[in-house]
């Protein structure tokens, strides 16, 4: 081990308040781009897939390097990696923005999100590591309920961003606000994030290699599937090849991982402890359902009901805001309350706000039906997220905290990008089902008139579709709470 451990005994929570802000940040730009995909596409002058790359990229370049990134922080600290991630992040954002006046296209936008990604997947892990290295175990808990609380507000706070920023300042304002925020968020980190021990690790750049191009395969396959009709890409490279390709390397990998008695990139040993490996398994699901509930959700409000993207984003309000109200009163029970019982309840709850959020998804259902629905889902996701996060680093040892927090946002994040491919093919589906393939609105992305453009009978059929297509992330969410059922009962209340 080298390096100092931390400079001072001092309250974590400041460290902590200053590495949610960026980490706000970077979840926001996940969801953000979504709603100004029509601003974007007339900027450009292109069409809505050259437009789904912007959003593609960034998650691309942000969920494949962070096993690696993980590590990056166990080596040479949390504190440097984060700080550097949120100055290439901070760069990028002005980049985008001025991709524009630039004359740089749309290229030049996309490659400045990949260099977005990058730098969010520098930061990710260690907001994670150094909660696990700084909070003690019984008390961790309502310090990851604020962290787990950051990811849901965000994931929903985005399109309302989104929205208000495009009402008011124009598309390029999606991006240059990250340039306060990142700014702020760097003088905080830099002041209040203590430095942390370091330790002594070996690259495994098989592993490296492995790992990444594996998940690169697999993400892209599933992320560009829909796009490609799930066939030829170019030539020979199909998205079923990809995808078997990726398959194949990162079963490669775990079993290299397994037989490298040097330094493995992600020690196997992490999933000896049983909660470590349901709360990845259960947030595989968390990622697939918000993601997959969003889309079929923002398409209805805009095109059946004829909403704004910022009415549709308050609609979702009240989950937000109830997410980040509750969390910390989550978070206590998380160090009080068996993890078995509280992403239990929270995961049957978010089943239950999701299928009252079926029923108001109709064409003339009040609106206060689907407010009600979004109530729900905010009390269950603090009930979820902070929990999960608690339970998955709870007993994990100190020199493999990095590696911890780049597996279970690996996990999250290839969650969200299975709920985003399977959501899309399950809506185009009943779509058709409902309409016909040459209807109105026959494809997910392709929604574009206003509800009072639509005849009654496709105002209906499209609803319907919409609706039933939230029963997927409903069965999902489903079987998180299913892997919730066999947690172990944490270490420090078992010492009670």
């Amino acid at each position: 081990m080298s390096g100092p451990g931390t400079t001072e005994q001092r309250s974590p929570w400041p460290a902590l308040w200053a590495l949610v802000v960026g980490f706000f940040m970077i979840l926001v730009d996940s969801t953000i781009v979504s709603v100004a995909t029509p601003t974007l596409m007339e900027a450009f002058d292109t069409d809505v897939n050259g437009v789904l790359w912007v959003s593609s990229a960034y998650l691309l370049a942000y969920a494949v390097p962070l096993l690696v990134t993980g590590r990056l922080g166990d080596r040479f600290g949390p504190r440097p990696v984060y700080l550097t991630g949120l100055a290439v992040f901070t760069v990028a954002s002005l980049w985008c923005g001025l991709s524009g006046e630039l004359g740089l296209g749309l290229s030049g936008l996309i490659a400045a999100r990949v260099v977005q990604g990058l730098g969010a997947s520098l930061m990710t892990p260690q907001t994670m590591t150094v909660i696990t290295r700084t909070f003690p175990a019984e008390r961790r808990g309502t310090a990851m309920a604020l962290w787990g609380a950051t990811a849901g507000v965000a994931t929903l706070a985005g399109p309302l961003l989104g929205g208000l920023l495009l009402d008011s300042l124009g598309w390029e304002w999606i991006f240059f606000v990250n340039l306060p925020v990142g700014v702020i968020g760097w003088v905080l980190a830099f002041r209040l994030v203590p430095r942390l021990a370091t330790h002594s690790h070996r690259f495994d750049l098989l592993g490296v290699v492995l790992s990444g191009v594996g998940l690169f395969c697999l993400v892209f396959g599933l992320q560009e599937g829909q796009a490609y009709d799930w066939g030829t890409i170019w030539s020979w490279i199909s998205v079923p090849l990809l995808i078997g390709v990726g398959i194949a390397l990162l079963g490669l990998f775990i079993g290299w991982q397994a037989r490298n008695r040097r330094e493995p990139l992600v020690p196997l040993r992490l999933f000896g402890d049983r909660n470590f490996s349901l709360a990845n398994v259960a947030i595989t699901t968390m990622g697939f359902t918000i993601t997959a509930m969003i889309f079929p959700f923002y398409i209805w409000a805009q095109s059946v009901r004829g909403l704004s993207p910022t009415q549709a984003a308050l609609v979702m309000a009240p989950s937000s805001v109830l997410s980040f109200l509750l969390a910390r009163y989550a978070g206590q029970l998380t160090d009080r309350v068996h993890p078995r019982i509280l992403v239990g309840s929270g995961t049957v709850l978010l089943a239950a706000g999701l299928g009252l959020l079926t029923l108001a998804m109709t064409p003339t259902a009040p609106l206060w039906q689907a407010l009600a629905a979004a109530a729900v889902l905010g009390v269950a996701n603090p009930l979820i997220w902070g929990p999960l996060s608690t339970t998955a680093t709870r007993n994990l040892p100190m020199a493999d905290a990095g590696a911890g927090a780049g597996v279970y946002n690996t996990t999250r994040q290839l969650g969200a990008v299975l709920g985003s491919a399977a959501i899309a093919v399950l809506m185009q589906a009943r779509i058709t089902a409902h309409l016909g393939s040459g209807g109105p609105a026959g494809s997910p992305g392709g929604a574009g008139a206003s509800g009072a453009d639509l005849p009654p009978m496709v105002a209906d059929g499209l609803s319907r579709a919409l609706a039933e297509s939230l029963y997927l992330p409903m069965g999902v969410i489903l079987l998180g709470a299913l892997a919730a059922l066999f947690f172990e009962r944490p270490r420090h209340l078992l010492r009670r």
